[in-house]
């Protein structure tokens, strides 16, 4: 007898219901699931969904108690299904269904590339040694494999138009893409997804999902061909799972080590998710024996936990554009300090006395080892979610900070931290997230990190106080409001950028610097808009061309130039801005002055009474700039 899993579909006047049997067939989950939608007129809106975990089956008859999005008459599901149809009752209404596909859920993918970036093709499994045995793979096909349809559309090439020598993209070019792409798809919830097949990402990254808006998330990707190419099996193995794994993100699947972070909490796998063959884990972190081990037990398919959210989550915690990754993930408990802790490792949260209202907060992230020496990966930074940061906001709520941009990075460089070399650190913008701003009202915040080391050890910080203080002038107040314009956040985020989108917020930070040019908070409007201005500005359009807006050095030199003298930023926000103004005086013809740049950043830092071996590595930063400087104008 044929598999008789699929997805079903029918009506009951106006009620429309999806329905996915999943009880034979390949890696069958013995489960029942489906979407209910009203149907009024010419228009049909998503009214909730339910699944079935535990089924019983007798002969043709399948049933079980169904957990419901709404408030169901009746949680009992009865299902029978004859040949190319079933009959079911959910929620105390009768559906008469058709079979519609052999998958659960289908998806249109629209894949664009940028021209000299070549789209990947599909892997012979078989081509390097692995449990599963030989089978062709494309990122079709693997998603077919666990149920779920990708229907391609025609690949678009993206052409480049007066781009030069730097097709390096930036989080903030790539933003604007996708905002510029999004009006084709509309500000809804929709299976489709778009995939960019980019030259390469300015941190090396090999792919990122764009993820910039609570009301049309995971619509979108990009992988960076720069980073995965090449022909060997090696290489083509690796675009695979590159692909899989960034589209995986669009349907709201997490990092191996991040499922407790989902609302709700799902538990981790061994070793805490870096255990999971998944498409999902870092091969690199894979626990026990790290990449070679990975690729040696991976099967090529998603754990059984990922396929039963890619084929019976709930509507819109999987469809593309409806429930922010996570699906609410940003109300949490505080991280609590493990019960026993023999990493070797501290982290430290570190920030100002007080910020004024609307000023953009910075917490700076420090690690270090406790005694002997400890190796483990470099990535501090919250953006790259092996580390995340908690906020407890005045009102005793608790959030966590979610970034716009999910970077993945398939390259861990290690970090030996010893008495040469006792800390790194890192400054991390925390003021403004995917879900808007987090310190927007004055009071008294509490901010925790946690750090999951190499290992998969989580090093939690003590608490570290924050304080937004309440405007005292009437300039504050209107330089604070102006500051904490959602747009303005999403600039903050990017460190700038040119997309129309952001119109209003590039206006809100000229108006601070025009009319309130001499307020402390001025600076920061500065550093954005003159970091914007240092660089050139990618602009890839409705009419899927490429356009590069070149540097304005005299604009970035007038504005970075007033933040270096300033010198109010935190130190290493400080540090990465003087580097630029010296790029940007630069180009601008003057190699001189900028080496002296270089020099003065040294001395600032110097009087400053910084830790030695901290301004030791500040002397070998400046002396790698002044060399790249003085071989990029020669």
């Amino acid at each position: 007898m044929p598999p008789i899993s699929g997805l079903y579909r029918g009506q009951d006047g106006e009620s429309q219901l999806d329905l996915r049997v999943d009880v034979d067939g390949a890696r069958p989950t013995g489960r029942l699931s489906g979407d209910l939608f009203t149907t009024t007129g010419a228009t049909t809106t998503y009214h909730g969904s339910f699944v079935v975990h535990a089924t019983t089956r007798q002969g043709d008859r399948i049933e079980g108690q169904g957990a419901f999005t709404f408030a169901a008459p009746d949680r009992h599901v009865t299902v029978t299904v004859t040949e190319g149809s079933a009959t079911a009752t959910v929620a105390g209404r009768t559906y008469r269904l058709d079979r519609a596909s052999p998958f659960f859920r289908s998806v249109l993918l629209e894949q664009d590339s940028v021209t000299g970036a070549v789209p990947f093709v599909s892997y012979d499994t078989g081509s390097l040694p692995c449990p599963s045995g030989g089978r062709m793979l494309t990122v079709a096909e693997a998603y077919a494999e666990a149920g779920v349809e990708l229907r391609v559309a025609e690949p678009g090439v993206v052409p480049v138009d007066g781009a030069g020598d730097d097709l390096a993209w930036d989080d903030s070019e790539l933003h604007n893409a996708m905002t510029r792409q999004f009006a084709s798809f509309g500000d809804q919830a929709a299976w489709r997804v778009w995939l960019l097949v980019a030259s390469r990402h300015v941190g090396g990254f090999r792919g990122i999902m764009f993820d910039y808006n609570d009301g049309c998330q995971r619509q979108g990707a990009a992988v960076f061909y720069d980073a995965i190419k090449g022909e060997s099996p090696q290489a083509q193995r690796a675009q695979l799972r590159t692909y899989v794994h960034e589209l995986g993100h669009a349907f709201n699947l997490l990092h191996s080590w991040q499922k407790n972070l989902a609302r709700p909490p799902q538990p981790l796998g061994l070793h805490g998710g870096f255990g999971d063959l998944s498409w999902m884990n870092y091969v690199q972190n894979y626990v026990p024996g790290g990449e070679r081990a990975y690729w040696q037990s991976f099967p090529f398919q998603f754990t059984d936990a990922e396929l039963v959210h890619l084929r019976h989550g709930f509507f819109r915690d999987v469809v593309m554009g409806a429930n922010a990754f996570g699906t609410g993930a940003a109300e949490l408990d505080p991280f609590e300090q493990p019960v026993d802790d023999r990493s070797g490792l501290l982290l430290e949260v570190r920030a100002k006395d007080s910020f004024g209202y609307g000023e953009p907060v910075v917490v700076e992230l420090k690690l270090s080892s406790t005694g002997e020496a400890r190796t483990t990966h470099g990535h501090l930074h919250p953006d790259t979610e092996f580390t995340q940061i908690s906020i407890t906001q005045p009102s005793g709520r608790t959030v966590l900070y979610r970034p716009m941009m999910r970077h993945c990075v398939d390259e861990s460089p290690e970090i030996r931290l010893d008495a040469g070399n006792p800390a790194m650190y890192r400054s991390a913008y925390i003021g403004h997230g995917r879900d808007g701003h987090y310190f927007q009202q004055p009071g008294d915040y509490l901010v925790r990190g946690q750090y999951i080391a190499a290992d998969g050890s989580r090093i939690v910080s003590a608490s570290c106080p924050v304080r937004v203080r309440h405007p005292i002038t009437t300039d504050d107040h209107k330089v604070g409001e102006l500051m904490l314009g959602e747009e303005q956040g999403k600039l903050f985020s990017l460190l700038g950028s040119d997309s129309p989108t952001l119109r209003s917020g590039n206006e809100a930070l000229e108006e601070v610097i025009g009319r309130f040019g001499d307020h402390p908070l001025a600076v920061y409007a500065r550093m954005v808009k003159g970091l914007n201005a240092e660089r050139e500005f990618k602009d890839l359009g409705a009419d899927k061309k490429l356009h590069v807006r070149p540097p304005d050095t005299r604009e970035s030199i007038e504005l970075l130039g007033e933040v270096a003298r300033e010198a109010s930023i935190d130190n290493i926000t400080l540090n990465m801005v003087t580097r630029r103004l010296a790029r940007a005086v630069a180009r601008r013809g003057d190699l001189d002055r900028a080496l002296g740049l270089m020099d003065d950043m040294v001395s600032t830092f110097a009087a400053k009474g910084i830790n030695p071996i901290v301004l030791g590595q500040i002397r070998r930063q400046a002396t790698l700039t002044k060399q790249a400087l003085s071989a990029e104008m020669s």
